[in-house]
């Protein structure tokens, strides 16, 4: 069999030897950046009651900004991914972090819902999915030895990243409202981006870092956007991440909401609200979760990893909504529940670079990324609805834990035999 090009354990040129090391300042950066534009996302739960209270807006509608929020900042990305392939990482990484600190200063002007669509939602989505895709495709580049590591550290940094805003902001909006609080972090966030992004750049050309540490696997051939969207493999998961994506941000957008039914938002656990202090737990363990089961993937295969995970969440919230008035156990369980769905932003990408080559990497993830706005709406205003006719959390609940075991169940039973086959196929075909 011919060396792939695309293989990360060929020789290494001696050329690129001196850039190996400058891969980890770059790894570092770009998780600055991801945390710059976590809070978008991740702290949005804590706006809505102050934001219904403020527009005269129900819950279904305020989560329509939501919705708008993480479409754009997924069914833009292709787009992006070509324009960062286009025109390098560094001018459109800063125009993004600009973007999602203007979306919080413009936002807290923002008189009715449909300001809040076009501020919030809008310049929002279109940021935080420019620095997304661009971190994310970078680093499967800088990483191509590594990359479950790689993509699960950068995506560890947005899913942190509002670790260290979530009781900053809780304060903020109880001590001073929700618009001078939108305008001080807008500031902060575009700021800390801009300057993160400044110093991002793209790997040389045949750059390939020598490395013995990770598990020899077989990759597939560098593959054009066009031709991926024409394999049953890219729709598969494309499906699954759907499912997944639909389960977390069920959970991130409606928790607030569902929290307060369940009567345990603002109920004491050690010492802290409960709300807050849950919504801090699962920062940490949503991102904590993403390097990990990606380094897990790069040594007992994507597939199998999925299946554990996915396997976990669907675990998880099954007993979280058991346990739905404990106010201990919320707490807890919500940290477990994001360990078991946050590696999603690792498991995907990678899986989908080692699948169809890393030349395309960002454009074809942003193809792929596409299925987290299709989850914003499912797991959104959809679900809100659902809870409005309904009545209760309970029947959103079952669609979304349904939702992971199939998952899960799809990781083993299709994907890891479908994936095989294609490998093996290219393999025979560079022979």
């Amino acid at each position: 069999m011919q060396p792939n090009a695309s293989s990360p354990h060929q020789a290494t040129d001696d050329a690129t030897l001196p850039h190996a090391g400058k891969r980890w300042g770059q790894l570092a950066l770009g998780v600055v950046c991801m945390m710059s534009i976590s809070s978008p996302q991740y702290v949005w739960a804590l706006f809505t009651k102050p934001l219904a209270v403020a527009l005269g807006a129900t819950l279904a509608q305020l989560q329509v900004t939501f919705s708008i929020l993480i479409v754009l900042q997924t069914f833009l990305a292709p787009l992006q991914g070509f324009l960062i392939e286009r025109f390098g990482p560094k001018r459109l990484l800063s125009l993004g972090a600009l973007l999602t600190g203007a979306s919080w200063v413009l936002a807290a002007n923002a008189t009715d819902v449909m300001s809040l669509y076009l501020t919030y939602g809008l310049f929002g989505g279109i940021g935080t999915g420019i620095i997304y895709i661009g971190v994310i495709g970078l680093m499967v580049k800088w990483f191509p030895d590594r990359r479950g590591l790689a993509a699960g550290v950068a995506a560890a940094g947005y899913g942190m990243g509002a670790v260290f805003t979530t009781f900053p902001i809780s304060i903020g909006i109880a001590q001073s409202g929700y618009q001078h609080t939108l305008v001080v972090y807008g500031i902060v966030f575009g700021a800390v981006g801009l300057l993160a992004a400044l110093a991002l750049q793209s790997p040389p050309r045949g750059y390939n870092p020598a490395s013995g540490s990770v598990q020899r696997r077989e990759l597939g051939p560098d593959t054009t956007p066009g031709a991926m969207l024409r394999s049953p493999i890219f729709w598969l998961l494309f499906v699954m991440m759907t499912m997944m994506s639909t389960s977390g941000l069920m959970v991130i957008s409606q928790m607030g909401a569902f929290a307060r039914d369940f009567g345990v938002a603002d109920v004491a656990v050690f010492g802290l609200t409960a709300l807050p202090l849950a919504l801090t737990i699962d920062r940490i363990t949503n991102g904590l979760t993403r390097p990990f089961f990606g380094w897990v993937s790069d040594r007992i295969g994507r597939e199998n990893t999925m299946f554990i995970a996915f396997a976990l969440e669907g675990v998880a919230m099954s007993a979280w909504l058991l346990t739905r008035d404990n106010a201990v156990l919320f707490v807890l369980l919500s940290g477990l529940v994001f360990f078991g769905w946050g590696e999603i932003f690792s498991l995907f990408p990678s899986t989908l670079t080692d699948t169809f080559g890393p030349r395309h990497a960002t454009t074809n993830y942003g193809l792929l990324y596409m299925a987290q706005g299709v989850g914003s709406i499912l797991g959104g205003p959809l679900a809100a609805l659902l809870y409005q006719r309904t009545g209760s959390w309970t029947s959103v609940f079952a669609v979304v834990i349904a939702m992971n075991f199939a998952t899960a169940a799809l990781a083993l039973a299709l994907l890891k035999p479908v994936r095989r086959r294609y490998l093996a196929q290219h393999a025979k075909g560079v022979a």
